[in-house]
């Protein structure tokens, strides 16, 4: 099936069979590999993207899902929450292994970008998606807060 669909503001046409995930699209398709493989079952939120402006998890979204609506990746994050969150997450040395940091990144900033001022209950139900085997929770925590004070 041969569609074109919106990663990051660009037109990219792709051949894909709809049932196909949109993980595999913006890895092998489009090249775009921020996004990660966890565990395919939209249960650790490593490959969380956002599909017309909310997360979703791209292993278990399949092409036909995602026609017309645009979608942003890590690569494309650039809001000011966006910016606030990564900045936090140097600063405080949030990642590990880094490999579910871009899901992490990702919902933490569709977090405050609706919420700019979390409580600790906030965080824990948006992130609670996210696995993290090095268990940087804590990190990850501080780091919403700061980057909230920062947007603040």
């Amino acid at each position: 099936m041969a569609v074109t669909i919106n990663v990051n503001g660009v037109d990219h046409p792709v051949d894909a069979a709809p049932d196909t995930p949109l993980l595999w699209v913006i890895r092998d398709h489009i090249h775009l590999t921020g996004t990660k493989f966890g565990c395919g079952m939209a249960l650790c939120g490593a490959c969380t993207v956002y599909l017309d402006g909310q997360p979703v998890r791209s292993c278990s979204t399949p092409l036909s899902a995602v026609h017309g609506k645009p979608i942003t990746t890590i690569e494309g994050l650039q809001s000011p929450a966006a910016r606030a969150v990564q900045q936090a997450w140097n600063e405080l040395e949030v990642p590990q292994c880094g490999y579910c940091q871009s899901g992490q990144v990702m919902s933490a900033t569709a977090l405050l970008e609706k919420n700019p001022n979390p409580t600790d209950a906030d965080i824990d139900a948006a992130m609670s998606g996210n696995v993290c085997r090095c268990a940087t929770y804590a990190r990850v925590r501080n780091a919403i807060k700061q980057a909230a004070k920062q947007l603040g």
